[in-house]
């Protein structure tokens, strides 16, 4: 870090950076996967999706549920609109491009209301459809890393405001933690879910 706290080190930007470019491009390849098999499942509802694994893990089973088109489309048509937004600005700020607040904070607001409907939907799937999509939990903990990249970068930025002390908290990386609890929380509720299915 500089001497003022301004600027992140150019090695810390561009790690945060490809982490948000990987997480987003693994995201976005499963919005295309799920989109796909949307299309398919419009034809026939019969249709068997390539990741149903057991009755735990089903994707067609969520697929069919109301849950899954809450704007009347399949959820996974946003998943391609965010993933795209996200991976662009993630691409220009490893390129060292800047943009302006208003922007970024436009940007962190909608990336917000990503987070939240992913972690929604993994919530339906796991209290209410009782079975998990595959697919739809690869893009739930990459949106989750997506999102914690960039606000990092926003928050030491200062594109969020914030006191000192949370600050300091993203500066030495200690935000990653709470990152890799959430995806944790994630995991092991799907091993809860999972393994009584597979005794």
């Amino acid at each position: 870090m500089s001497s003022n706290g301004v600027d992140a080190p150019e090695k810390w930007r561009r790690g945060t950076s490809i982490e948000m470019i990987v997480s987003g491009m693994i995201g976005l390849f499963a919005s295309f996967v799920l989109s796909v098999e949307a299309w398919r499942l419009a034809k026939n509802p019969n249709q068997i999706f390539t990741c149903d694994v057991n009755s735990v893990l089903s994707c067609s089973t969520v697929a069919l549920t109301w849950q899954a088109r809450v704007l009347g489309f399949p959820n996974a048509f946003l998943g391609i609109m965010f993933e795209s937004v996200v991976l662009a600005i993630s691409v220009a700020t490893l390129a060292g491009v800047r943009f302006p607040r208003w922007y970024m904070l436009c940007v962190e607001g909608v990336y917000c209301i990503a987070l939240l409907f992913a972690w929604w939907l993994f919530l339906q799937s796991f209290f209410f459809i009782k079975a998990l999509c595959p697919w739809c939990l690869t893009i739930t903990i990459t949106t989750t890393l997506v999102w914690a990249g960039l606000t990092r970068i926003n928050i030491h930025d200062g594109v969020i405001r914030t006191s000192k002390g949370v600050r300091e908290f993203v500066d030495y990386n200690t935000d990653w933690w709470v990152t890799g609890l959430l995806i944790l929380i994630i995991l092991a509720m799907v091993a809860i879910e999972l393994i009584p299915s597979l005794l």
